[in-house]
């Protein structure tokens, strides 16, 4: 503007002088050493067959593997971006110092055997998270969704503790490895009572609905944070479930009802986002849908699906945290852009490919090949490649011939990748208890299904926005409590 003199404030963070805190630096290079040590485990572990224990406090397992190699990554990534987005910062050490805990307190829950271990790792990872959503202390709204977060995360911990005090009590057995050949002898009253406490502590900890607002109040936590929060923590839910799956499959009632929880979250969560115009919020929906689809995966008796989908789900929320800034544009806004219409032959190209993905999937994995809950899991592959096909096919800025020949040449090869790990996650699972047994079809099954498909395709076809008073619903149900909301840009353009 004409006479404005002010200088430019805003450019490159300094970067740290070797005189500053080597804090950063240490942590790093540890957790770099942790993926390499971990990828090391996996090896021996692919070698021999088999895991090790140490008697009554810890168990390597396939489960373990997996984890150690999944979270010292994404920890390794995250350490390694925070050095530059947490230059200058007066608080750098005590952000990495929690980052670190975060990531010895995950690994010690993947791995440990003993029940009281496990709740007090389960704990110590909550807390631990709730501190970084509250990092920024000077902001009253950072810590007023650290401390709605930390209440979330105690409700989650009690509700483990009396699952697992209920399970010792009945049974004695004081290791995980050890109710695994228990539960089988307690009365069905018994068993639901801590499948269903277990499956709460799961919900509240993956974020599902109704569970989700801490959640969407945690955006006041650095990018570095988030990102480990959405490709890490809310993946315990899917954690506790798979690793108390001998509580869990024990009634097969009970895995309808983990099913039905899926789902609902899944489609709430894919509604949820479709209100938000904050990137982060949008992501954190997601997050919300995408948790539902490992829930529901673990109820159809497919705990290496679980496994996989947190795994791939991590790498594609981290790296979208990571680049959310790239997506913040400074401009007028232009008006709602163009979508191209997929029309009929557009419309015939996605049925075909979605279908050629289940197909693909069934033949390369072996599941919907029966007639149990693998036609489920089949069904879901063939909802993601449609909604995926029809992204690339409405991409109104590429030619159309680029566009139809585009789906089936991204997409196929995708499902391949997909069916790859989950069978290198599945051989890893094997020997895991209750792993690998799909869930018999029932009627319930059925019914989940149909709306599930059929809420699905609403979405997709945009019936759904004819309704104002969904609308109003869904904005309402992504409100979080007040007092965590930044409502001005001057309470937080220092930080």
């Amino acid at each position: 503007m004409t006479g404005q003199q002010q200088a430019t404030t805003v450019g490159q963070l300094p970067t740290p002088a070797s005189s500053e805190s080597r804090v950063p630096t240490v942590l790093t290079r540890i957790v770099w050493a942790l993926l390499v040590a971990s990828l090391g485990v996996a090896a021996i572990f692919g070698w021999r067959g088999d895991g090790w224990e140490l008697t009554g406090l810890f168990a390597v397992d396939g489960l373990t593997v997996v984890m150690w190699v999944t979270v010292t990554f994404f920890s390794g990534i995250v350490h390694s971006y925070s050095r530059r987005y947490m230059a200058g910062n007066r608080t750098i050490d005590r952000f990495f110092g929690r980052v670190f805990a975060f990531t010895l307190v995950v690994m010690v829950l993947v791995a440990a055997d003993s029940i009281v271990l496990f709740g007090i790792a389960w704990l110590a990872m909550g807390l631990v998270m709730a501190d970084l959503i509250g990092h920024a202390a000077d902001w009253p709204q950072a810590d007023a969704a650290g401390r709605l977060a930390r209440r979330y995360f105690f409700t989650s911990s009690g509700l483990l503790a009396v699952a697992l005090a209920t399970l010792w009590w009945q049974t004695g057995a004081t290791t995980v490895s050890g109710l695994a050949s228990a539960v089988g002898s307690l009365s069905s009253l018994v068993v639901l009572f801590a499948a269903g406490t277990l499956l709460l502590a799961a919900m509240i900890q993956s974020a599902l609905v109704p569970f989700h607002t801490w959640l969407l109040s945690s955006m006041t936590a650095p990018t570095p944070a988030s990102a480990l929060m959405h490709a890490g923590f809310v993946n315990a839910g899917g954690i506790l479930l798979v690793r108390f799956g001998p509580v869990v499959t024990v009634e097969p009632g009970f895995l309808i009802l983990v099913v039905a929880v899926g789902a609902a979250s899944a489609l709430l969560g894919k509604l949820l986002k479709t209100v938000q115009t904050d990137i982060k919020t949008k992501l954190g929906c997601s997050t919300v849908g995408q948790m539902g689809f490992m829930i529901m995966q673990v109820g159809l008796g497919f705990f290496a699906a679980a496994i996989t989908h947190l795994v791939l789900h991590g790498f594609y929320k981290a790296y979208q945290f990571l680049s959310s800034g790239s997506q913040v544009a400074h401009e007028t806004p232009k008006g709602k852009q163009a979508s191209g219409s997929a029309g009929p032959i557009g419309l015939t190209v996605i049925v075909i490919t979605a279908l050629a993905g289940g197909i693909l999937f069934a033949a390369l994995t072996g599941k919907g090949t029966a007639v149990d809950s693998g036609l489920l899991l089949t069904l879901l592959v063939v909802l993601t490649v449609l909604h995926a096909a029809r992204d690339i096919v409405s991409a109104a800025s590429v030619p159309a011939t680029i566009r139809y020949g585009a789906v089936p040449l991204v997409a196929l090869p995708a499902i391949a990748i997909y069916a790859a790990v989950y069978r290198v996650i599945e051989g890893l699972l094997t020997n895991l208890p209750a792993a690998g047994q799909p869930a018999e079809l029932t009627v319930a099954h059925g019914l989940v299904a149909v709306a599930f498909l059929g809420s699905y395709l609403a979405v997709e076809t945009g019936v759904y926005r004819h309704s104002q008073r969904l609308y109003v619903a869904l904005v309402n149900a992504t409100q979080p409590p007040s007092q965590t909301q930044l409502t001005s840009t001057e309470e937080y353009n220092e930080y």
